[in-house]
């Protein structure tokens, strides 16, 4: 990589060049995000998963950026026009408005004002007016009245038009203007189709809105651009255009005092207002967009690891339902591997009422299945059906959960669904997924796109390569970091293991079903089109219960085995006696144990993970109730006490589940801190709390909560 590169990227994070160059050495060597983060630390002095993350997304950017600056280097030496310090000045660039502005007058040009005044002979009456040469421009651009120039007014336009253009095509002016036009407002204000449109009605905050772009919420930005795609508002920014014109003026050009000064000035200001003031609105408005972008995204991505991260009951005998009002609600019943062993429809609600029915069903299927808990989608009739459920007289030990049901249809018609149950139909498959992803949210979630999870707002509006880019590593960095078992994941949760992917989570699937369990990591290597290279990266995440080897049960990497050996050595015992005895590892010194290759980072993990090997980072799963007397809108009061369950959690505050249809919205400001709180740094997704109501429009169905705990 690039030295100015590097440099850029380090300040950027506010750490070291040397970390990101080698950072950057490992990924040319074919090393993921996970394994440089975990295992080595000593080649980027303990960079998070994150900031690996970074390092490679800006990679990536640069890398293009390397192309294109290659692409426009051609194109203007074709021209004949590349000097060495034009070159330079390209080389040198880091951000892509600075390099396309450089490229800006080289740019092959469809046809304009001003390549039409060229093409009539012009362009040297524009130069005599800019370098000032003219004592009388209308005397001066008499000649130039002959062919398709009708009149000296029009040659005089032409050349205004020819300086007009070249105004608006300096690198230096450009970034003038964007200087002003970042201190300004960004206003939005409505159409007609607004005015007249009731799907408008959403917007209407937007109608007349103004803010400082530098400091409009990234929610409110997205909203309102998206507003103006469809068409219900206007936006643009309240560029002075007098202050525009006069910086470019007395700044830029050297007309004042001389006989031209009025045509330049003419010039100036139409640069300003039919070429630079749309173009650079539409610059500094994606400039925000991007950031609000970012910011949108890190809100999803947090959103995402805290619904992976979501604590599992574990390999439990499921009970799940689907619930539903009209079709009734769907019931699967899955053994401790999550397998499919019976299900049904029962109807406990009106219209289609058969509630003794479904009474003895239940409770037969808990009895013969020997059911120890019950995940009951918390979608329509979630409320209802878990009421019900509780009142059937299971056994105490029969635990109640309600599971979101956030994309379980999506699953449900997937190509992935349609394999795992070829015989059964989608609302079999969407019980299935619910009772899964209680036993296990990280195995089931992974099968379904994580955009379909609900995780944030206008993911529609954000860049799409940038938010795949995102939740795929968060994704990455969930599976990685709670570990894999390799003899019970599926292909679906492989693949996002380090070093995997689609085609050698197959092979592993493939070979597993072939040749019975691995029985060690070792034998991982004989898994058809998986290297060294493959190996190196994936072994340490993959967990084998019952190994021979009890740290192919670990985290430690089996690069790092020998160190384990040579620690229980010191001590006097075998390693299997040494793995998971925490008095013992309390006794290693780590310093006794470091070598060229595995620094005293490395070596304090090992230690660590020996004294709880494979530990699940995840916390256990836990039971809730709502209030037993709130089931519409129109039972809330404000002052009410309600638990409640966070649903979403967004910049501007987190939406609660407090048993009804409608979710009630905590505002960052209701968070219990002093000032506006950052909600995903309060609350956790699907998190149990304790709320107030604060307010209840009936009329909008909308509810105010402060958070009590």
């Amino acid at each position: 990589m690039k030295d100015l590169y590097v440099k850029y990227i380090a300040s950027l994070l506010n750490i070291q060049p040397w970390q990101v160059e080698n950072c950057a050495e490992l990924f040319a060597e074919g090393c993921t995000i996970p394994f440089i983060s975990r295992y080595r630390k000593e080649r980027t002095c303990g960079l998070t998963d994150v900031e690996v993350a970074e390092i490679k997304h800006w990679a990536d950017v640069f890398q293009e950026m390397d192309k294109r600056k290659t692409s426009i280097l051609g194109t203007i030496e074709e021209q004949g026009k590349l000097t060495s310090e034009l070159k330079e000045a390209i080389e040198k660039c880091v951000s892509s408005s600075e390099l396309e502005d450089l490229y800006l007058p080289y740019r092959p040009k469809r046809k304009t004002r001003a390549t039409a005044a060229v093409a009539k002979g012009l362009e040297p009456l524009a130069d005599l007016l800019w370098n000032n040469k003219s004592r009388n421009p209308k005397a001066d651009a008499a000649p130039f009245v002959k062919g398709e120039v009708a009149s000296v007014e029009e040659a005089l336009q032409g050349a205004r038009d020819i300086l007009a253009e070249r105004i608006s095509e300096d690198a230096h002016n450009r970034e003038t203007l964007r200087g002003i036009y970042r201190t300004r407002r960004v206003c939005s204000k409505v159409t007609k189709a607004g005015q007249d449109s009731p799907d408008a009605a959403k917007y209407r905050s937007y109608f007349s809105f103004s803010q400082p772009i530098s400091k409009i919420p990234s929610h409110n930005l997205l909203a309102m651009l998206r507003a103006a795609d469809e068409g219900f508002v206007k936006v643009e920014i309240d560029a002075d255009g007098e202050k525009c014109s006069n910086k470019l003026y007395y700044d830029y050009c050297q007309a004042h005092g001389y006989p031209s000064h009025q045509e330049v000035r003419a010039a100036v200001e139409d640069s300003w207002k039919r070429l630079m003031d749309p173009s650079i609105t539409g610059e500094v408005l994606r400039e925000a967009k991007e950031k609000a972008d970012v910011e949108s995204i890190q809100v999803f991505g947090e959103n995402l690891r805290q619904l992976l991260l979501a604590p599992p009951v574990g390999q439990k005998r499921v009970m799940a339902i689907d619930p539903g009002f009209r079709t009734g609600c769907k019931v699967v019943c899955l053994d401790r591997q999550g397998n499919l062993l019976s299900h049904d429809v029962i109807y406990p609600h009106p219209p289609v009422a058969k509630k003794m029915d479904a009474i003895i069903k239940v409770a037969d299927w808990v009895d013969k299945y020997k059911i120890e808990v019950i995940a009951i989608g918390s979608g329509t009739a979630g409320r209802e059906t878990e009421e019900f459920v509780r009142k059937v007289g299971l056994p105490d030990e029969v635990r109640i959960f309600s599971v979101s049901e956030d994309g379980a249809s999506v699953y449900s018609a997937s190509e992935v669904g349609r394999e795992e149950f070829p015989e059964y139909d989608v609302t079999v498959r969407g019980a299935v997924s619910i009772g899964r992803r209680l036993m296990d949210p990280l195995a089931e979630l992974v099968k379904i796109d994580p955009k379909s999870l609900g995780v944030g707002q206008y993911q529609h509006d954000v860049d799409q390569g940038l938010l795949k880019e995102k939740l795929d590593n968060t994704v990455e960095s969930c599976v990685n970091s709670v570990g894999v078992n390799l003899n019970t994941a599926s292909p679906y949760l492989l693949r996002y293991v380090s070093g995997i992917g689609p085609a050698l989570s197959k092979a592993i699937a493939d070979y597993r079903s072939a040749h019975g369990e691995f029985k060690s990591r070792e034998e991982l290597k004989k898994v058809p089109r998986l290297g060294d290279k493959a190996f190196q990266q994936c072994a340490g995440f993959l967990r084998i219960s019952g190994a021979a080897n009890p740290l192919d049960n670990s985290a430690v990497h089996p690069e790092a085995y020998h160190i384990v050996d040579k620690m229980a050595r010191k001590l006097g015992m075998s390693t299997r006696e040494l793995v998971g005895n925490a008095d013992a590892c309390k006794k290693i010194n780590a310093q006794d144990f470091v070598e060229k290759d595995f620094g005293l980072p490395t070596v304090n993990d090992i230690i660590l993970e020996l004294q709880k090997p494979g530990r699940d980072p995840r916390e256990q799963a836990q039971e809730f109730s709502f209030a037993e007397d709130i089931h519409e809108i129109d039972d809330l009061k404000p002052g009410m006490e309600l638990p409640g369950i966070v649903t979403n959690l967004t910049a501007f505050g987190a939406f609660v589940d407090v048993g009804l249809h409608e979710n009630g919205l905590i505002h960052a400001s209701q968070m219990g801190v002093r000032g506006m709180a950052v909600p995903s740094k309060v609350l956790k997704l699907h998190q149990h709390i304790m709320v107030q109501v604060l307010s209840v429009d009936l009329e909008r169905n909308r509810i105010g909560l402060r958070l009590i705990k």
